[in-house]
Parts: C-alpha cells; structure tokens; sequence
C-alpha cells in the first residue's frame, strides 16, 4: 500500500525525523520534546490551517501519490503477429500499408455537431488559480496548435479584478476570460474547441449568457466536481482588500475578512492570506434536464458534463442523465486527482480511485447500451501522462471513451517551455536543457513544425511554452500509433477491451479484463488441437 505517511509529504514541505513511523498516524515512533521539526503536526503548530494544502500554493501543482490496491498499472498491453483493423477503406493490410505512422489518432465527440481532435487527449479544467492565469498564452497556443480541446476552468469571471457587473449582477465585461478566448482561437487550427465551465457562481453571475453572447461560444461544461477534491474550488488571496471585493462578490471567503480578529492578524502578520471558496453544487433530476434545456437555449450547441469520484450513486446519476438530456461529453474523473489547488489530506483520501471508477463506468454504460439507449460520449480523467496510460483508458472504456482528459501533464510542457525562455535570457541554461543547444530552434525538436504551422513571420509570437505543449502532444501521439500498430488498432474507433490483459486475478475482478493467463486461452487450444 502507501509508503509515504499522513504526517509528512513533500507536498506540504514535511518531514519526519525519526527513521521509524507509526504506519496508521505518521507520527515518528519516538516524538522528542525538543525536537526542531518539521513533521506536518509540528509545522500546524504554528502555521494551523496553511498546512491543508500543497505548497507554495499557487506556484505548484501537486498529484495525490497514494498506491491504491489496483491502477492501471495493472492492466498491460496485448499485442499480436498478424491482422489490421482500422485502415483507410479499400486499404488491405499489410507490411506495406500497416506501419504504424499509418495510424489514425484522430477522434471526435459530440451528439449530432461533433467537434475532431488530432490526438484523443484534452486539457483539464484551467481555471482561476493562478497557474492557470500567469501561464494561459502558453497553454492555450499550445492546446490551439496542437489540435485539442481546452477547458478554461470556473470562476474565470468571478475573480478578475476588472470585472464589470450589470445592475443585476451579472457580467458585462470580463477582460481576463476575453484573453482566454481570444488567445486560443487566435491560433486555432480546425482541431478541437475552447468550452468555458460553470459552477454554481458562474451561474449566478450569466457567465454562460457572457462568453456566447461576446464570443458565440459553441459549447459550456457543468461541473459536478473533480477527482481532487469533494468541495469547490479555492484559490489564496494575499491582500484584505481583495478579499473584502471577493466577498462582496458572493464567494465564501476564510478567514471571515470583514472579522476585526481576521484583519488585526492580516496587520500583525501571522495570518498571510485568505482562501476563497466555491460552494457545494446540489444537483436533482429535473433540475439538470432544465438546466441543459436554459443552455441549449442561450445557444449553445454543445453541453458537456464534468463529474468527479463521487459514490456509485452519482456515477449513475452522470450517466443515467446526461444519455436522457443528449449531452454530448461526459468526464469522468477519477481519484487521486492532480492539482495544487486541493486539500492534501483529500486528495490523498477522497473518493473511487480512477481504474475503479472508470471500470464502474464501462459496466453501467454497457448496461444502458445492452438496452439499446445511446449513451453519451466518455472521458476518463485521473492521473494520466503518457501514451501507453492513454491507450488502456480508451481500450478500458470501448466504444465509449473517445479521448482522454490530462491535468499537470498537459500544463507542465507549457510551464518548461515558460522557464527555458527565461533561463536563455538571464544565460542560465541548465544542463538538461543546454546539452541540445542553447537557441530554441537547437533546443525544440518541433519548432521548425510549429513555425511551419504558424509562417516565419508569426513564429516570434509564439511562446516557448506552447511549443512544448505541441512537442508532448506529438510524443504521445506517436508514441500512441506504435502502441495502436502492434495491437493492430490503426484507428481509434477500433481499439477495444480485447487489447488489453490483467496482470493480477484482482484486477481481472475489478475491470472485467481476463486475467493474462486465460486471454485467448480458447483460440491456443484450437490452434494447438
């Protein structure tokens, strides 16, 4: 199980001192008095509730590392000798037409206005937390370049400082989520969309009614939640004054900082910031439907949903809902979640993992299909980063699961390709960047590809950043046509459960995946007579 403890992470810049730990409270098995720290009870002694979350916030991400009985490391790859599905029609397959650069990685979701991507990957929700805002250019170019969705997360509105109110309250102007739109569809290359999601204040502020009446969106997420966390969304807020503004603005702010007690500690110094907060949705059955209905009516074309590792209870609900309303993409998002925005200890202990979750998902998607209802397009989310994870989730969910939805994984390309500009201007290149060069065309394997994208002339507007977003995606692109190439998959829509195998009988009993001594075991036994 977990070998990291409850009481020391590097998440929360914690350790303990003690060579031996209590397994179940994490606390050294011999706690001195004098001892200078720093376990996470002796740092909550003075600094209390910072302690909650990852750190520094805001300028990290942080993933859930607790080792779950069963993930999808337990799943492995089938491949085969002989075969070819998925090739181009009159294409017979072959040595020469099956190669794996053959392979189609392109996919599409929606009900009836379907929308294609280049790879079945997209981004998580970026949303108002301030990773997300200081480094959007660099992820939405490279989403926009590369061809696949992106997903500007909640709050967008509610927390730009520029933000203008009608006298209903609601937005008349937003500045920040302009740039967000703006900035994506500015490099868009046919491949995949922007979609704005809703929480219950971007509801209650028309953000939905702003960004298709400004921009005519075509499509608006709703939010159930994530695999993070089981409460909204918070960002920190360092300033009084802005957390006073927040507050009027009808978010959850804490500490109260309209309490004397709260602002003589903001003066004294011990308290260092305010978190604001999102409230708990409440969803109910007709209520979703009529909220579907208001959307479809504002104009949107497409309404997708993102739900989180809730109960069983709300899984069905999910998808039970969205096939009766036609939403036209459902994410699944599994526990532990990746974000640094989310209460540690409910990252590390909230919710079904994702292989769970999704393995649940699959079984209640066949139930309704086995019926002969439609069902919604699915995402899976939930600790994905690299092309063979990519692949058993699509084979895991078949035919269900179109693409696969990435957090840190899609934004920390953007995040290097920020820094490499900063190290080659201030000359300090580190070494695992400098030993490919020390200009960004000796350094970035596609850079040449992106400015052919993008014409010589515009390439200097293009942050580096984006550039590695369209180098990762080419990665797991390529690394997922040779995976795709030797289960003899050359398209997306045929990949399948059968390409997959359980390494363990536990895992066989959770997915539904046969265990890899009894895959194909029949067809060896005609074979062999």
């Amino acid at each position: 199980m977990n070998l990291q403890t409850p009481n020391a992470n590097e998440a929360t810049r914690t350790a303990n001192r003690s060579r031996n730990v209590v397994p179940s409270s994490g606390l050294c098995s011999r706690c001195v008095d004098g001892c200078t720290g720093n376990c996470e009870v002796f740092k909550a002694t003075f600094r209390g509730r910072e302690l909650i979350y990852p750190g520094p916030f805001g300028d990290v991400t942080a993933g859930g590392d607790k080792d779950y009985p069963i993930d999808y490391s337990h799943l492995n790859i089938q491949g085969y000798a002989l075969g070819a599905e998925g090739l181009p029609e009159g294409v017979e397959g072959g040595p020469d037409t099956a190669t794996f650069p053959a392979v189609n990685t392109e996919t599409e979701y929606g009900w009836d206005k379907k929308v294609k991507m280049k790879v079945p990957i997209f981004t998580g929700a970026l949303g108002s937390t301030e990773i997300a805002r200081k480094n959007w250019e660099h992820f939405a170019v490279g989403a926009a370049l590369s061809g696949v969705t992106l997903v500007c997360g909640e709050n967008v509105c509610g927390i730009d400082p520029q933000l203008e109110l009608d006298s209903n309250g609601k937005v008349a102007n937003a500045p920040d989520m302009d740039r967000r739109i703006e900035t994506y569809r500015r490099y868009h290359q046919g491949y995949g969309e922007i979609l704005v999601q809703m929480n219950v204040e971007d509801t209650r502020l028309g953000v939905a009614e702003y960004v298709h009446k400004k921009h005519g969106l075509d499509t608006i997420e709703l939010k159930w939640g994530q695999g993070a966390k089981c409460i909204g969304g918070e960002i920190k807020v360092g300033s009084l004054e802005r957390s006073l503004e927040l507050q009027k603005r009808g978010y959850i702010v804490t500490p109260d900082p309209s309490n004397p007690l709260a602002q003589a500690a903001f003066k004294d110094g011990s308290l260092k910031e305010f978190e604001r907060h999102s409230r708990l949705g409440f969803i109910g059955e007709e209520a979703f439907y009529n909220e579907v209905q208001r959307l479809r009516d504002i104009g949107f074309k497409r309404i997708t949903l993102k739900t989180g590792a809730y109960s069983l209870r709300e899984l069905a609900m999910a998808i039970k809902w969205s096939s009766n309303a036609k939403v036209d993409l459902l994410t699944i998002d599994g526990a532990s979640g990746g974000t640094g925005m989310s209460p540690w200890r409910m990252m590390e202990e909230w919710g079904i993992p994702s292989l769970y979750l999704h393995s649940l998902a699959y079984e209640f998607l066949k139930k309704l299909a086995d019926r002969g209802e439609k069902v919604p397009d699915i995402a899976f989310a939930g600790g994905f980063s690299s092309e063979d994870g990519v692949f058993k989730a699509l084979a895991l969910g078949a035919p269900f699961v179109k693409a696969i939805c990435m957090g840190r994984a899609l934004m920390i390309p953007g995040m290097v390709g920020k820094n490499i500009t900063q190290w080659i201007k201030d000359g300090k290149l580190p070494n695992t960047v400098s030993q490919f060069g020390s200009v960004p065309e000796e350094i970035f394997v596609c850079y040449e590809d992106v400015k052919d994208i993008v014409g010589a002339d515009e390439m200097k507007n293009i942050p580096l950043g984006a550039v590695g977003i369209y180098s990762y995606s080419e990665k797991i692109k390529v690394g997922l046509q040779q995976l795709m190439a030797g289960a003899r998959s050359f398209s997306v829509p045929v990949l399948s459960r059968k390409h997959l195998m359980s390494l363990t009988e536990e895992c066989a009993k959770v997915t539904g995946i046969p265990y890899l001594m009894d895959c194909y075991r029949e067809e060896a036994m005609e074979i062999l007579g």
